[in-house]
């Protein structure tokens, strides 16, 4: 199957915590053509562990969602994508995730050192559904490995690669390295999606042009923004910026809310942590802050976010 033609240049990237239905709906919203679920272990989805089938709800309101999965087992990645891939229109490897504990399992960017593996997984992922499949990768573990494995993964039937610009062993440090992605995309006849360091839609435009990548995935400047979305799509288009205020940052979350107690989502440590992404940086943040860290209830929350917004 082929990667869909997005309507913009933008794609939300999975995010464990943050890349909920809530969260995902409010991203499209304000502009992005795709959005993933977070990572999603697909032991937890054949074992049906409830925190996990939580999270691979899926809203009719939705357009384009892909279902990002780890594991290392062919037999049982392509079981639980069986069970979910009627609700979603991608269905999205992980062979990028950095954290220890992740890697340590030999799942996410420890997969980078297992050529053979990679293989078969998308092999077998590709041969068994009737979805897309789609990889998120670094550029490698230690060293950079992207250039001796996308080609393996384009003939073994990945339809797109995202590619962000660090190793692992970089984690989230120092500056992601463009120059792998825009390698990549020459090695490959599918489409590529760049990530890392776009912050921006000077940033968009400068690592479209650099790259040649088909599309941008944004991740931690939408998780404090996703009206991020909004402002690089109109760059894009008129060259021009969008300035945020205070006032916009609030109506954002109580948009959020709204959009979590609709989904059950309303949980106090996700709209405290959440509600502290989207109003840093504000006159007023840290004191905002530390009222939250107080804040026993999610009417205690909503409160002292408008509060926020009067100051």
């Amino acid at each position: 199957m082929d990667f869909p033609k997005l309507k913009s240049k933008l794609v939300l990237a999975p995010m464990a915590d943050v890349s909920t239905l809530p969260f995902r709906l409010l991203c499209e919203k304000y502009g992005a053509a795709l959005t993933y679920t977070e990572q999603l272990s697909s032991l937890g989805i054949i074992r049906e562990n409830p925190r996990t089938l939580k999270l691979v709800e899926r809203s009719n309101e939705e357009k384009l969602v892909g279902l990002q999965l780890f594991g290392r087992n062919s037999k049982i990645l392509l079981k639980a994508a069986l069970k979910l891939e009627k609700n979603f229109d991608i269905i999205d490897l992980n062979f990028g995730c950095p954290s220890k504990k992740i890697v340590t399992q030999g799942y996410g960017s420890a997969l980078l050192r297992e050529k053979d593996r990679v293989k078969k997984i998308i092999e077998t992922l590709s041969n068994g559904l009737e979805k897309p499949v789609t990889v998120k990768m670094r550029s490698g573990f230690k060293k950079v490995e992207a250039l001796g494995l996308v080609k393996i993964m384009e003939e073994a039937g990945a339809s797109a690669i995202t590619i962000h610009g660090r190793t692992r062993e970089q984690g989230y440090s120092g500056k992601a390295d463009w120059d792998i992605i825009q390698q990549v995309k020459e090695k490959v006849n599918i489409p590529v999606i760049g990530n890392g360091d776009v912050v921006s839609g000077e940033k968009a435009k400068e690592l479209l042009e650099h790259t040649k990548c088909d599309y941008v995935m944004i991740a931690r400047a939408a998780m404090n923004n996703p009206m991020i979305f909004d402002e690089i799509n109109y760059y894009l288009k008129t060259g021009k910026k969008k300035i945020l205020v205070k006032e916009d940052k609030v109506k954002l979350f109580l948009e959020y809310f709204e959009l979590c107690e609709k989904y059950d989502f309303a949980n106090v440590s996700n709209l405290r942590c959440t509600a502290l992404n989207f109003c840093k940086g504000f006159n007023g943040s840290k004191e905002l802050r530390v009222r939250l860290m107080k804040a026993k209830d999610k009417e205690k929350i909503i409160e002292e976010v408008e509060r926020f917004g009067r100051i």
